[in-house]
């Protein structure tokens, strides 16, 4: 298995005794940091720079030639974005002041820790990685236009929420850091994801899990595997998704219903890049991408002691909401045609002619299934399909229930008989009186129930629930 360089560009380490190099590059390298360069002569160190870009650097103090405190000088007026970590044997309070004063990101004290040198590093790299994502960021707001819209061809929106949605896509793709997408089943969660990943420029794959019904032993093994002996039936080792996933991203479904011993697992690979496979007492390091997912109310999980507060803050880092369709209902028209021509290829039937009442019925629904509900819908009235004008009686049938073939605009068990469909009395109502009168009738006729009164009307939801407000301000 190949292991990337982490991070992308080195890190570069200057000291001019050979054993600190070895044991600064060493533990680095054992935190899963392994992507170095390591310099003995201080003199080297601009050349160097020059002739590769570099992510941060490690830097002593007292060195013979160019001592520290000249180089960061030089490297703070060249280089001013790479963060500078001091590392030297000098303990006095001057020392570290006047470093931090001429610009070091930090300061650590010979001989040195271990957990101390990790934690400075990590900082030192998330803290490039938030300064590219702001500047991606930036370039998004002054450009309005996407710069990859072919990555997005495969979800249908022209809705001004999902457009903005699509550029902080673009400008967090390329971090390494975990995005959480919330959002109600059926909204494209696994699509955003997936495009995400397309993004990202990472050569791994994208390997999606569902983690709902997973008790603890089945997502340990399922992602991290297991070695030979592990339980009964283990007769041979096998990787899991996340070795699957390496150098890629695993998208994590429904992580709302992971148990708190799968949590503690997911935080610690968050955490520190390590996972156990089952049986072993082995760690193993994880170079992947985490993309999780849920459908959950996460603020009431960790209100009720169901969800770890610490898994949910490292999971956050980037956040993703997806609105329902019922709030881009703008999108209707669109979607129905992707999925009427969808549906006609795959079921070799010409694409219908759609009726004129069809987006207004459809636009006064509200989607507990979202998008894959639609899709659904439209599949179902295409099979039924054969020549003319798509029939709507598929569509009443699914929003309005089986009886839903009976006409509401008619008063409740009542033919017309030919009457008109209203009379007047000698005092003509004002052209408001009327509309109040016929709204008030319409939600009568549909037991309150403001789709369908909507539908009798002919009007979207949205258009009946203006008119109610400015009603009832008026009132």
């Amino acid at each position: 298995m190949t292991i990337s360089p982490h991070p992308p560009n080195p890190i570069m380490i200057v000291d001019d005794e050979a054993s600190i190099l070895l044991a600064i590059d060493t533990a680095l390298q054992l935190a899963g940091i392994n992507n170095t360069i390591t310099c003995e002569d201080s003199r080297q160190v601009m050349d160097l720079m020059a002739d590769q870009p570099i992510e941060a650097m490690l830097l002593d103090l007292n060195m013979p030639h160019i001592d520290g405190h000249r180089l960061l000088d030089e490297i703070r007026k060249e280089y001013p974005d790479i963060p500078v970590i001091i590392v030297t044997g000098a303990v006095d309070v001057e020392t570290a002041v006047r470093c931090i004063k001429a610009g070091a990101f930090d300061y650590i004290v010979k001989p040195v820790e271990t957990d101390r040198l990790i934690t400075a590093v990590n900082r030192a790299l998330s803290f490039q990685e938030l300064k590219r994502e702001n500047q991606s960021l930036r370039r998004h707001m002054l450009h309005s236009d996407l710069e990859h819209p072919d990555v997005f061809k495969n979800i249908v929106t022209d809705n001004k929420k999902m457009l903005t949605i699509f550029h902080y896509v673009e400008s967090i793709a390329t971090t390494s850091q975990p995005v959480l997408i919330r959002g109600e089943t059926g909204v494209g969660k696994e699509l955003i994801a997936r495009t995400i990943h397309e993004l990202s420029g990472l050569k791994g794959k994208f390997v999606a899990v569902n983690a709902a019904g997973l008790d603890d032993t089945v997502f340990s093994d399922t992602l991290f595997g297991h070695v030979k002996g592990a339980f009964t039936g283990a007769d041979t080792p096998r990787g899991g998704l996340i070795e699957q996933a390496n150098d890629g991203t695993l998208f994590l479904d429904e992580i709302g219903d992971l148990t708190q011993a799968s949590q503690v697992k997911l935080l610690r690979l968050l955490q520190e890049g390590e996972y156990f496979a089952l049986g072993s007492d082995a760690p193993r390091t994880a170079n992947t991408r985490i993309i999780a997912a849920t459908n959950q109310n996460l603020s009431e999980l960790l209100n009720e002691g169901r969800f770890r507060k610490d898994l949910n803050y490292r999971l956050r880092t980037h956040r993703i909401y997806i609105p329902p369709l019922r709030e881009r209902l703008d999108d209707i028209p669109l979607l129905l045609d992707h999925f009427l021509t969808l549906a006609a290829s795959r079921l070799d039937k010409p694409t219908p002619v759609v009726p004129r009442e069809l987006v207004p019925l459809l636009s006064a629904y509200s989607y507990p299934g979202n998008i894959r509900e639609l899709e659904a819908m439209v599949f179902d009235a295409v099979s039924r399909y054969r020549t003319g004008v798509l029939s709507l009686d598929s569509f009443n049938i699914h929003i309005h229930g089986e009886h839903s073939q009976t006409d509401l605009s008619l008063p409740p068990g009542g033919e017309t008989h030919g009457d008109p469909p209203i009379t007047f009395s000698y005092r003509l109502p004002t052209i408001k009186e009327a509309t109040n009168l016929l709204i008030d009738e319409a939600l009568r006729r549909s037991d309150g129930n403001q789709s369908k009164a909507a539908r009798i009307l002919g009007i979207s939801q949205q258009a009946l629930s203006k008119r109610l407000k400015n009603i009832k301000n008026s009132s």
